[in-house]
């Protein structure tokens, strides 16, 4: 697997002060699949705003030491990163922060916005200096300028969405206020819960409320602006239903913890029904059926159920390894290290191998050769997504074509290059039975946008200019 999202967001509100950089940090390690490049913490301590962000995973940015600096809070916005848009380094790690003459503001931002560099040039030309390669700061100067002119932040927000386009679930915390929105096709996940204590909380997954107590309420709806403050909370609606519900596909084939419920959809029987759609659509005769950790492994149950063929662990991860691992220069040899074949299981064995996609071809094409070292006697491989043949511009990391295998590859090709015995992708048209409905993107699969399609989107699309800036403020 070589797909990638973007982030993960997380946010808290309180009636009275507490530990919120705490419960943030467990909110974060349960969004901690959904990126593993950096990760950030803003604290609102009576309108004073305190902030660690850093590179690294959760566990590396922060410390015990660096936790209890935390002042008590009643509120806190958080997030975890993997960037679609921008480079890795600490000027894009979230929450962005402004200081602007209404007052202070914190945004944390899971998306991918199509029209980003449309409104970063006009930005620019009134004007903007910015300091990061991202989406987010784009939002956070939209808001803001909205700001000088609207009677509250959440009005703000309001307006900024009419100019916004593409994916965006937000967290914005002001001195008094926590606000969430979702963007009008609801392309990535937003929900929000509540603990006993009587704390309001705010994740990208459901998984993250339970991490920290919290039971979950609702689904943030496409288009909702949620307020929450000392009055309680608001929900504004004036951009629900102005588009077609269109919640990313891949959230329940790959992003999303197994765990998680997505829009009212079980997020694990969404993959098991995938890998019931496989047997189907693609049976063969076999031993057992396995499956790629962690994403291909309730497919492989649904394939196993559906077909009577016993399902086993034939590939075990390393769980151990994280950001800091010094990958080999040689990018397949990263696959044996993270993964490996348990011979005693396939020696000797007709298998179906279960994954969620196939991109370049070159982990596939180690995995199977894991398993052919390991005594295999047949490979059938089975993908619990159909092939990607275009790219997304609403947060998964394809921003183009000419990596992909499929576009380049008929599936005889494919299998014979990544060294299977047969293949199978799930069938375009079976991809509502994982959401349970047709209101969703699959437009890196068939090429059909529910917004305009961007001339330049690349996820380094700002690196160049602004190391161009930064090398003549020199």
């Amino acid at each position: 697997m070589e797909i990638h999202e973007e982030c993960g967001v997380f946010g808290v509100m309180s009636p009275v002060p507490f530990r919120a950089a705490e419960m943030c940090y467990y909110g974060l390690y349960a969004l901690q699949h959904r990126g593993q490049e950096s990760c950030g913490i803003t604290v609102n301590d009576d309108g004073v705003f305190v902030s660690h962000k850093d590179l690294g995973t959760v566990s590396e940015v922060f410390s015990k030491n660096i936790l209890a600096s935390f002042p008590a809070a009643t509120m806190a916005v958080a997030h975890t990163r993997y960037g679609t848009t921008g480079g890795t380094n600490r000027n894009n790690c979230q929450p962005i922060e402004v200081n602007h003459k209404k007052g202070r503001m914190a945004v944390a931002h899971n998306g991918n916005l199509s029209n980003a560099a449309k409104l970063r040039s006009a930005l620019e030309l009134t004007g903007a200096i910015f300091h990061t390669s991202s989406d987010t700061e784009i939002i956070a100067y939209i808001v803001t300028k909205e700001r000088l002119g609207a009677p509250s932040i959440e009005e703000a927000l309001s307006r900024a969405m009419d100019t916004l386009e593409g994916a965006y679930s937000l967290v914005l915390m002001s001195p008094q206020k926590l606000i969430c929105a979702r963007d009008p096709h609801g392309f990535r996940p937003l929900c929000y819960g509540k603990t006993d204590k009587g704390v309001y909380v705010v994740a990208s997954e459901s998984c993250a409320l339970k991490a920290v107590g919290a039971e979950f309420i609702r689904d943030i709806e496409p288009g909702e602006i949620l307020i929450f403050s000392g009055d309680g909370m608001i929900s504004r609606r004036e951009h629900c239903g102005k588009a077609e519900k269109k919640i990313c596909i891949f959230e329940y084939i790959y992003f999303s913890r197994p765990d998680s419920v997505i829009d009212g959809r079980s997020v694990h029987k969404a993959r098991i029904a995938a890998g019931r759609v496989l047997a189907q659509t693609h049976p063969v005769d076999a031993d057992i059926v396995i499956g790629v950790p962690d994403s291909g492994l309730d497919a492989a149950l649904g394939y196993s159920r559906e077909s009577g063929i016993p399902y086993d662990t034939g590939l075990v991860k390393n769980k151990y390894i994280g950001r800091t691992f010094i990958a080999p220069q040689d990018r397949l040899d990263q696959v044996s290290i993270k993964l490996s074949a348990d011979e005693d299981v396939v020696r000797g064995k007709r298998i179906v191998l279960i994954d969620d996609s196939i991109v370049r071809g070159t982990t596939s094409g180690r995995i199977v050769s894991l398993l052919r070292d390991a005594g295999a006697k047949q490979i059938h491989m089975r993908v619990s997504a159909p092939p990607f043949l275009y790219p997304c511009f609403y947060g998964t990391d394809i921003d183009s074509q000419k990596n992909l295998i499929a576009c380049r590859h008929s599936i005889p090709e494919i299998a014979e290059l990544i060294g299977v015995d047969s293949l199978g992708f799930l069938p375009v048209e079976s991809l509502g039975i994982l959401c349970g409905g047709t209101h969703y993107c699959r437009s890196c699969f068939d090429g059909v946008y529910p917004t305009e399609v961007p001339a330049d989107n690349g996820k380094g699309r700002f690196e160049q200019r602004l190391s161009e800036k930064n090398g003549k403020s020199g």
